[in-house]
């Protein structure tokens, strides 16, 4: 018991190795070639099978109706004789037919007497009343058993297992009596083995079947090798086009034929490899943009403290200087911390920190913060006067942030002697609004819809004049949507453009 396990456990080792090391197209290939290949030896089982049953039901009625016709035509044909001459031509036109019958359905029909031994068959036939004759050389001591004898005496007799004495092996044995005037005088037998008769039937059902299921399976074969290879062939794409992807290379694409779910697989495959290529090339432009804003206010506040230093400027200018420099730091560290939020929300670690607050003030303390700007640019600041106290729970920080975002948007890209236009309130949808509008270039339709994707710069031919490294508004959407709330844009170009936050009022 223990040996067999062994050796199973070896097999099964043998055929997992195989389907570990080969390719995906020989495993299916293999798999669907053996499946054909066991369907049609089942299938050949089962034929088998049958055609057994059914040919012994056939061959049972054949040789029942043989014997019964025999053995009616030996009655009529014994019927009517009255001399010896006449008994001996019947003999003689007996036998003839019983040669004729055998070969017609392959079999040894015989005639015997009561006592059960062969006076007539196709080889030799005589027949001797009440002697102990011997018959032909090849019934030479055949003797019909007493129990055999006496069945058929009551009617029709049909056996298909050994006969002791006569067959040594499984054999159809029909048989009927012949009756003469009401008197039973012997019998009529048809006998066949049953396993060469059966083999030869079957051999020639077997080469019609084998020669179609050749045929088939090599149909099914080619038919199997072209459908694996289009089930496969994708997959080696998308195999190819990943190593291509971790080399940086993101133009490979897979090709989609059909709407199956390997179709719809493909499609995901080159949505991905699009996003993954859009992703890579904000990625790129990210580190440039960082790079530059990293680089812009270290330089500059190099260059002023350096020149304070060496006295390049004059002490009356220091406090000056200090100022750009103290603006310059605060950019740096507003940088810094989009950086850290936008690190801290993709790994789910932003943790928002409600409280009760007034958003109008919010909004006005940020807009106080840009005092020095907007009086610089001349820009007009309408709204104001009609804000009332709009109290919200929500992160205070984090909508701080978004809208110090929004605002610092709108006044870098609010012309001189524009306008920059203000509103709170509540809407229908019993949710809190904050609407913050600037006059200027407007924003493209095109470029619109991505303004709120990461990275993304809108007007990259002034990147190196307006100083953001396209995070902000990206930070806005998420902050925003964490709240459960939502964030737009609108934009008509040469005239404005308009963000609009809406918040519920409390954040469960």
């Amino acid at each position: 018991m223990e040996k067999s396990k062994s050796i199973i456990k070896r097999s099964y080792r043998r055929v997992e190795g195989f389907f570990t090391h080969v390719p995906l197209f020989a495993k299916y290939l293999t798999v669907m070639t053996s499946m054909i290949l066991v369907s049609y030896i089942v299938l050949a089982s089962a034929l088998l099978v049958f055609l057994s049953n059914r040919w012994s039901v056939e061959k049972k009625g054949m040789l029942t109706e043989n014997v019964k016709q025999n053995a009616a035509h030996c009655e009529t044909i014994l019927s009517g004789c009255r001399t010896e001459n006449e008994f001996n031509s019947a003999m003689l036109l007996i036998g003839n037919n019983l040669s004729i019958i055998s070969d017609a359905i392959d079999a040894d029909v015989i005639m015997c007497n009561m006592q059960g031994r062969v006076v007539l068959c196709k080889e030799k036939f005589k027949y001797s009343s009440g002697t102990d004759d011997d018959g032909c050389v090849i019934h030479k001591g055949y003797k019909i058993p007493e129990e055999i004898m006496s069945a058929t005496q009551q009617g029709t007799y049909f056996s298909d297992e050994e006969i002791d004495g006569l067959y040594d092996e499984p054999t159809f044995m029909a048989g009927a009596p012949i009756k003469v005037n009401g008197v039973t005088i012997g019998a009529v037998f048809a006998c066949t083995p049953v396993k060469n008769s059966f083999t030869q039937y079957a051999s020639s059902i077997m080469k019609m079947y084998l020669s179609s299921a050749i045929f088939a399976v090599s149909l099914s074969f080619l038919v199997a090798y072209a459908l694996v290879a289009r089930l496969t062939n994708p997959l080696r794409q998308m195999s190819k086009a990943t190593k291509a992807y971790a080399q940086g290379d993101f133009s490979k694409r897979v090709s989609v034929r059909g709407s199956d779910e390997l179709a719809e697989l493909c499609t995901s495959f080159n949505r991905m490899a699009s996003a993954l290529s859009i992703l890579e090339s904000s990625r790129r432009s990210f580190v440039a943009n960082v790079s530059h804003e990293l680089k812009t206010p270290m330089t500059t506040i190099g260059g002023f403290i350096d020149g304070m230093l060496d006295g390049t400027i004059p002490k009356d200018k220091h406090e000056e200087y200090l100022s750009r420099v103290s603006e310059e730091v605060k950019r740096l560290s507003r940088l810094v911390t989009s950086m850290l939020n936008l690190s801290k929300i993709e790994a789910g670690e932003l943790d928002l920190k409600i409280s009760e607050f007034d958003i109008s003030g919010l909004l006005i303390d940020c807009m106080l913060s840009f005092e020095q700007n907007i009086e610089k640019k001349n820009i007009s600041v309408e709204g104001f006067e009609n804000l009332q106290p709009v109290v919200l729970k929500a992160d205070r920080d984090m909508l701080y942030q978004v809208i110090y975002n929004i605002v610092d948007n709108a006044v870098k890209f609010t012309q001189n002697d524009g306008v920059i236009s203000v509103s709170v309130g509540e809407n229908k949808n019993d949710e809190i609004y904050v609407s913050i509008r600037n006059t200027g270039e407007g924003v493209s339709p095109e470029e619109l819809g991505k303004i709120f994707e990461r990275f993304y710069k809108v007007d990259k031919s002034r990147s190196y004049d307006v100083k953001s490294a396209g995070l902000g508004l990206y930070l806005c959407k998420t902050i925003i949507e964490m709240h459960g709330g939502k964030i737009y844009a609108e934009s008509v170009e040469g005239e404005y453009t308009e963000f609009t936050v809406l918040l519920p009022k409390s954040k469960k």
